[in-house]
């Protein structure tokens, strides 16, 4: 693509959904949208909008078909509006009306008003939709097969009525004569057109071809802007302008660049015809000399143009075309040739090689089969534009060649650095069958003034210098160059034998040795050793200490970046055949032909890492900014996810197409992917940005499951995106539930807080400390009523009330006192339902969620021999399950000392009952194993951890 001027504005938009079934499975990686435009041969749609006032310009908004999906762009600054959702198939049909929009896809037309769906119309028999026409208050869809045409009533969406065409008529195309009443005209395959009245379901009149025995199909129909007259394109490349009431033949022209794509009659004054071939070529025609062909621009468009259009009442042509893109032509003079004012265009040709640019993850150098090197945004799709490779457009209309035919071969490889973009050249690539490597500047959106070729061999492998000041270029005979990126001169040179040759020799040396050193290379190492050591890929450190070079026979050249001295070498079993490094940590990704990825550490020049598991050759690999994954693809049509610290593998999905290359964002949010039959650039959003994913083994043997590539989201332009919708099934939550006991060899605590037990041991020091100095008196309770008692004074009769609470006092004494003999509290009754040879761990939970003065309470209350025994037995159980080691101590501590008389009034056995004796010693020989036991497994943490410390 040419170098643009300033009033041309060149991007890439959205590119068309892909649908595909998805399975329950944890992934990392969520479909969030695809960046790219692609028109699929589908004609475009256009809207001009007049606004009342004198002053008032009208708006043109352009609608683009982007295969599932459309597109709405606003003319004047070609900035997309409204992306539209998928629609369910191939879109074969656009339509306009303000701000509504009708698309036929499959069996329905669907609307949608401001991208959003509002309704649609279902074809009676199933039958695929074409082509449509917006009637008043109807809308006619032709059936795709040509076999008939469909009436619908554009508001209540029901069918009206129903044409079925005979048999040797097969419909193509539909237009609207003007002012013709209820009218259509009808083009056919068979080089016919027919008249029909769409109210009464009736045909009006058929015009036959020209040359019945050399008919030609009808590719187009557009009104011109005399009554009665239209203009008619055919497959053989004619263009006949025919007077439909009298059914004379106005005049006729020939179009040689292909058949007739497209017609479009000038509406602002000159009587001007615009035609579009399925070549790609534009040309005018001058309708007032009899049809004299005005210019013809090959070349317009590198693929064949899928619609073609004049703005009403401006000299302005809006093309679009199957190669990615829509441009407007401008025509300053009606015998000027239009020349090109803005366009909006992406790759034509799936993109082989991607790569993010910069540091803030919102842009990506993409190189494409279409030989060209673009710079797409993330963030805006205005951003977005081609790097010139000069004058082609130019040159090309001048030769009379597609732009193609003079673009540079296709990029292999790219490599960049921003730190010095403002200063100079921080791209470089390598061409596919090219000796030299090109440069160039991102900022300037052109081909760098640099080339570095090689002296023998193609360049295959490249990389630019974490600093941005050198390019390292590698061949296929394994020559190694360094260049500087400011002035362009080769500065060092590696050899991967021999002595170092360190600063490169003058050009002028370098130049009468050439042909001396190729014929001593040939002759000495043959054409397969030149084979072996081809260079398949370059890296240098991010300090500029090292570069590492990988060779097709499985060797890895460890140089010094200054003396260009060979540190060391390492051989693998197998070919390498890609190569990259992650500078932060040192890490180096072999792709291997063994279907293995190996993970190098630059440092101790070691594999660390063996990634398997691939079904097919590896085609890419990327690194997570972190170093954390390794996201790769292969000829499976699967991106899997390695965990580098497990070295496991965490995530895979299958997509419907392969992804030829992969990178990740340097800010960790997104994943971009290149797919093999797609122009669009894949975004998936990375999961644990901005939620917990849980990270599990995947089996090799575990089925992958497919998922839908991202697709086209329909957004206003003030809307955000509340979130990413999971696809499938819930995702997969790894849930760690902490055992009771983790191993019987340890100790487990209580989990308590040490304020509990220290309040529990030192109870009655704070009783004592909290008991107020005298008792607190309650005050008289006085009756409702109160007698008094005669005499001089006033005094209340308190006699009676003082006698019935004595009464009541002494009723309710004896009850509670009869009642202590026989209650029993829940401490007892739980202590008393364990197993004697359990691990009492339901009481002990009880006990543990005592307060403590409760708790030393409960332990006080125990006074027969049978509560003391159990008591025992439970300290006991409890020591031999090795948990609640601190809670025990406690709670011993406070029984020893509550009931150490009873314990020793009651040691041996008395009246032939076992006493507390064999308890106690059990207790205190288990007490003393489990105090070994813990001073041993602290003493042994605490000799390791001053081992490790070195004190």
């Amino acid at each position: 693509m040419s170098h643009q001027n300033k009033r041309q504005k060149n991007g890439s938009a959205i590119e068309q959904p892909a649908a595909g079934p998805s399975k329950p499975t944890p992934r990392l990686f969520a479909p969030f949208r695809a960046l790219g435009h692609v028109t699929d041969h589908v004609p475009y749609a256009m809207f001009v909008h007049t606004p009342q006032g004198a002053l008032a310009t009208p708006t043109v908004n352009i609608t683009t078909s982007v295969g599932r999906s459309w597109l709405m762009w606003d003319a004047a600054r070609m900035t997309l509006v409204f992306a539209g959702p998928d629609a369910g198939a191939q879109i074969n049909s656009l339509a306009m009306t303000g701000t509504d929009i009708y698309a036929s896809a499959g069996a329905r037309v669907t609307k949608y008003h401001r991208g959003k769906e509002t309704g649609y119309y279902l074809s009676p028999d199933q039958s695929t939709l074409g082509k449509m026409l917006i009637f008043g208050d109807e809308l006619l869809v032709l059936k795709e097969d040509g076999t008939g045409m469909v009436i619908y009533d554009l508001n209540s969406k029901e069918i009206k009525n129903q044409i079925t065409f005979h048999t040797s008529f097969t419909a193509t195309h539909i237009m609207h004569p003007s002012t013709y009443l209820n009218k259509v005209l009808i083009g056919s395959q068979q080089g016919e057109l027919q008249l029909w009245n769409v109210r009464t379901c009736t045909l009006i009149h058929t015009f036959s071809h020209p040359t019945p025995a050399s008919a030609s199909p009808i590719t187009a129909i557009v009104q011109s802007p005399a009554i009665d007259v239209v203009g008619i394109g055919y497959l053989d490349g004619s263009v006949r302008i025919l007077d439909i009431r009298q059914g004379d033949l106005v005049m006729q022209m020939k179009v040689e660049d292909g058949a007739v794509s497209g017609l479009s009659f000038r509406m602002d004054g000159p009587p001007i015809l615009a035609t579009a071939s399925s070549t790609g070529s534009l040309a005018t025609w001058d309708l007032s000399k009899g049809g004299r062909i005005l210019h013809v621009l090959r070349g317009a468009h590198d693929q064949s143009i899928t619609g073609l259009q004049w703005a009403a009442g401006q000299p302005l042509l809006v093309s679009s075309s199957a190669d990615n893109s829509v441009k407007q032509w401008l025509c300053d003079s009606p015998t000027v040739v239009p020349r090109l004012l803005k366009f909006r265009g992406g790759h034509h040709a799936p993109p082989t090689c991607i790569r993010y640019y910069g540091e803030d993850g919102k842009q990506i150098l993409t190189a494409g089969r279409d030989r060209s090197l673009r710079y797409t945004s993330v963030v805006r799709d205005s951003r977005s534009f081609e790097l010139s490779q000069g004058s082609l457009i130019k040159k090309a209309i001048g030769l009379g060649v597609t732009v193609d035919h003079l673009k540079y071969p296709q990029i292999t490889a790219i490599a960049s650095s921003s730190i010095r973009s403002k200063d100079w050249e921080d791209v470089v690539t390598a061409h596919a069958d090219d000796a030299v490597a090109r440069t160039w500047r991102v900022q300037e959106k052109r081909l760098g003034a640099w080339t570095f070729e090689m002296e023998s061999g193609v360049a295959q492998a490249v990389t630019v210098t974490a600093c941005g000041n050198f390019a390292l270029v590698g061949s296929s005979t394994g020559d190694i160059r360094m260049y500087n990126m400011q002035s362009g001169k080769e500065r060092r040179s590696f050899s991967l034998s021999g002595p170092a040759p360190g600063d490169s020799k003058p050009k002028i040396i370098a130049q009468s040795q050439t042909a001396k050193s190729k014929a001593v290379k040939q002759s000495v190492n043959g054409t397969a050793s030149k084979t072996l050591e081809a260079i398949t890929g370059i890296v240098s450190d991010a300090l500029n200490r090292v570069v590492v070079a990988s060779t097709l026979e499985g060797k890895l050249y460890f140089f010094d970046f200054h003396t260009t001295q060979l540190i060391h070498t390492a051989q693998l079993s197998t070919s390498i055949t890609s190569m990259s490094l992650h500078r932060d940590s040192g890490l180096l990704s072999l792709i291997c032909d063994d279907l293995t990825v190996r993970l190098v550490d630059i440092e101790t020049r070691r594999v660390v890492r063996e990634l398997r598991g691939f079904k097919g050759r590896i085609l890419d690999t990327v690194f997570s900014p972190d170093s954390r994954w390794l996201i790769s693809t292969s000829l499976d049509s699967t991106i899997r996810t390695f965990d580098i610290p497990t070295g496991r593998l965490v995530d895979a999905f299958k997509t419907a197409s392969i992804a030829t290359s992969v990178t990740f964002s340097p800010t960790g949010d997104f994943l971009a992917t290149a797919h093999v039959d797609s122009v669009g650039i894949h975004l998936w959003a990375n999961k644990a940005q901005f939620s917990e994913v849980a990270l599990r083994h995947i089996p090799e043997e575990e089925d992958v499951p497919e998922v839908g590539l991202p697709s086209v989201q329909g957004l206003e332009e003030d809307a955000a995106i509340e979130g990413i919708e999971d696809i499938g099934a819930p995702e997969f939550t790894d849930i760690y539930t902490t055992p009771d006991q983790l191993a019987e060899g340890l100790i487990t605590m209580s989990l308590l807080p040490r304020s509990r037990w220290q309040t529990l041991l030192n109870l009655e020091t704070i009783k004592q400390r909290n008991k107020p100095k005298e008792a607190p008196k309650a005050p008289e309770a006085a009756p409702f009523f109160l007698p008094t008692v005669s005499g001089l004074e006033t005094r209340f009769d308190l006699s009676a009330a003082q006698e019935k609470d004595t009464a009541s006092n002494g009723q309710n004494g004896n009850r509670l006192d009869l009642a202590s003999g026989w209650l029993e509290s829940e401490f007892t009754k739980r202590l008393s339902r364990e197993d004697e040879n359990g691990d009492y761990n339901s009481f002990f939970e009880y006990m543990k969620s005592l307060p403590p003065s409760t708790l030393d309470l409960e332990i006080r209350s125990l006074n027969s021999l049978d509560h003391l025994n159990m008591f025992l037995a439970s300290l006991i159980g409890r020591l031999k399950s090795k948990r609640d080691y601190e809670a025990v101590q406690s709670i011993l501590s406070i029984f020893l000392s509550v009931h150490s008389d009873l314990l020793i009034s009651n040691g041996s056995s008395q009246d032939g009952e076992e006493g507390l004796g064999e308890k106690l010693k059990e207790l205190k020989i288990e007490q003393e194993r489990e105090s070994r036991r813990l001073r041993g497994l602290i003493g042994y943490s605490l000799g390791t951890l001053s081992f490790l410390r070195g004190t």
